[in-house]
């Protein structure tokens, strides 16, 4: 793969500019990296490719070496992995979940404490997901910095 950097100020913007024979995956997740600086995530449905706004992605999860992104308006397959869509997204209050989900803090609607120091968290859809007990203690915290910030 050849990379070029071209700066110069007289561009208005930057932008980037991909040349290849095929897209292979390895260059359609580099592609959806970058889409996740725009806020922008690329989903696949039906065979068909998806520009979804992040604030629209309720939870991430994976399943047999897939990544999902679900939405109110369906189920997403993603090019990324949970670990590259966790870097990426950490800054827009997305949370780890489990080892193998990622949630939108910002789309929880209530959190309720369950058995075994795990949390239950019920999204704005109504669908729940637990938290695993390993992460709670990190949902708890960003729960308290929103107490606080209210208090500012």
């Amino acid at each position: 793969m050849k990379i070029t950097l071209n700066q110069d100020p007289s561009y208005p913007e930057t932008e980037v500019i991909i040349n290849c024979p095929q897209a292979d995956e390895e260059l359609l997740r580099l592609v959806a990296m970058l889409r996740i600086y725009q806020r922008k995530l690329v989903g696949t449905l039906e065979g068909e490719r998806h520009l979804l706004d992040v604030k629209d992605v309720l939870y991430i999860d994976t399943a047999d070496k897939r990544t999902f992104l679900y939405t109110e308006k369906g189920t997403y397959e993603c090019a990324l992995r949970l670990y590259e869509l966790e870097e990426g997204l950490r800054k827009l209050d997305f949370m780890r979940a489990g080892r193998s989900a990622i949630v939108n803090f910002r789309r929880i609607r209530s959190i309720r404490p369950e058995l075994g120091g795990r949390l239950m968290v019920t999204m704005d859809n109504g669908e729940r997901l637990y938290v695993s007990r390993q992460y709670a203690v990190g949902m708890k915290e960003k729960l308290r910095e929103v107490e606080r910030s209210i208090l500012r």
